[in-house]
């Protein structure tokens, strides 16, 4: 007597249903192919969308990580992150003027200090005018920022002390106030002050939220003059490679108490706690967009369903004769589970294709932002497919292993 082998039986029966699938599938090619498309388009449009909120946490980790991994921002008035974007300006009683930002310097493990004062001013040459940004700081800001100029030179040492008539142009604004020609030498005018361009900064994009490009950097003691404003906006500080966090934000509030007459009234914001708060944010962001993307995937698994219905309907006689064959109803209905699953199958992989050729494409295009879909977008969207065809498919294929053998062949339902 020879025993058969289950798993060479199986494999048999696998491929037969495959066979069967395949011919059934080639003699409704317009139902094939509608189907496909529902499913295709709902798992590429979960990897897409999904892609560009990875991709802008991606941006933001990056603009962050070209700052450096040291840097504590010092901002004037009483407020503490604990999640959430983080504060922009303070409410404080007292300014952080440039003072506090001088006496900070003297602290042990901060490696540099850069005070900040923002406004905005016309910068006008001959007859052309823009309304830009202007950073009043020191030559500390250059190194704090990792910025540099492609001509000329930085502001000079004495800019913390001295109201120099001096400044250095963004790219952008140097193009638009002097075109092709050299600017380094040349005269512009600031608010009201005139000011020799000692420097352009090489070309970066934004940072922070701050277009680099189209800036004007000017001492912070002239910017005090400007604005009429002896407060800071705010001050960077670069710490040591190996500095402690927490003992240096110590000993600056221990700074800030002793000028401040005992009052605490700053806050300190890291680089860490400000990119875990955009993480957060735009993780998720990424989940609700995944999760919008998704319907689309329910709409394919109801169009699977009444697809589904109409073939049940269509193929009365070919159910009966298979049960009257010998085929029993659990039969049917894994012939018809097996069917919606390897429509779903197929959909997702041509979906899975389109979806990363459309990110190649897209990032090619647009190296800047850095386009990639996160690791968990494809085995989500494929296990939805899935789950929505099996669901949507439980209905029809119960309604098919209902069917009585001889009424179904005869065209009836009852």
């Amino acid at each position: 007597m020879v025993r058969s082998n289950p798993t060479l039986v199986t494999a048999m029966r696998l491929l037969d249903q495959l066979h069967f699938n395949g011919q059934l599938f080639l003699r409704h090619r317009v139902r094939t192919v509608l189907l496909l498309l529902a499913v295709g388009l709902g798992v590429a449009s979960v990897i897409m969308l999904t892609s560009l909120g990875e991709g802008a946490r991606r941006y933001v980790d990056r603009e962050f990580s070209a700052l450096g991994n040291q840097l504590l921002i010092v901002l004037p008035g009483r407020k503490e992150t604990t999640g959430g974007a983080p504060p922009i300006y303070g409410a404080a009683p007292r300014d952080l003027t440039l003072e506090d930002a001088q006496a900070l310097e003297r602290l042990p493990a901060i490696r540099a200090v850069a005070p900040v004062i923002a406004g905005t001013a016309p910068v006008t040459r001959g007859s052309r005018s823009r309304e830009v940004i202007v950073l009043g700081s020191t030559a500390a800001i250059f190194q704090v920022r990792k910025m540099d100029v492609a001509q000329g030179k930085i502001l000079p040492e004495r800019a913390d002390s001295e109201a120099l008539a001096v400044c250095v142009l963004g790219s952008k604004l140097k193009r638009e106030l002097f075109g092709n020609r050299r600017a380094i030498g040349e005269w512009v005018r600031a608010g009201d002050r005139r000011m020799r361009v000692i420097g352009v900064l090489e070309e970066r994009g934004e940072s922070l939220g701050l277009d680099l490009r189209d800036m004007i950097i000017v001492p912070v003691r002239t910017a005090e003059q400007m604005f009429n404003s002896p407060g800071l906006f705010r001050v960077l500080l670069e710490l040591d490679a190996n500095a402690d966090f927490d003992r240096v934000e110590e000993r600056v509030r221990g700074v800030i108490r002793e000028r401040h007459e005992g009052e605490d009234d700053v806050t300190l914001i890291s680089q860490d706690s400000m990119l875990a708060a955009f993480n957060n944010i735009l993780t998720t962001l990424t989940l609700a967009i995944a999760a919008i993307a998704a319907i689309s995937l329910l709409v394919a698994g109801i169009l699977i369903m009444n697809i589904s219905l109409i073939s049940v309907s269509q193929r009365r006689r070919e159910i009966g004769l298979l049960k009257a064959l010998g085929g029993s109803s659990r039969q049917v209905r894994q012939l018809f589970l097996g069917e919606s699953l390897l429509l779903v199958s197929l959909g997702s992989v041509a979906g899975v294709a389109v979806a990363w050729v459309a990110v190649l494409v897209v990032a090619r295009l647009w190296p800047a932002f850095p386009l990639a879909p996160p690791w968990w977008s494809v085995p989500a969207a494929v296990g939805t497919a899935l789950l929505s065809g099996l669901v949507f498919s439980l209905i029809p294929a119960r309604r098919a292993a209902a069917l009585d053998p001889v009424l179904a062949m005869r065209g009836q339902d009852l």
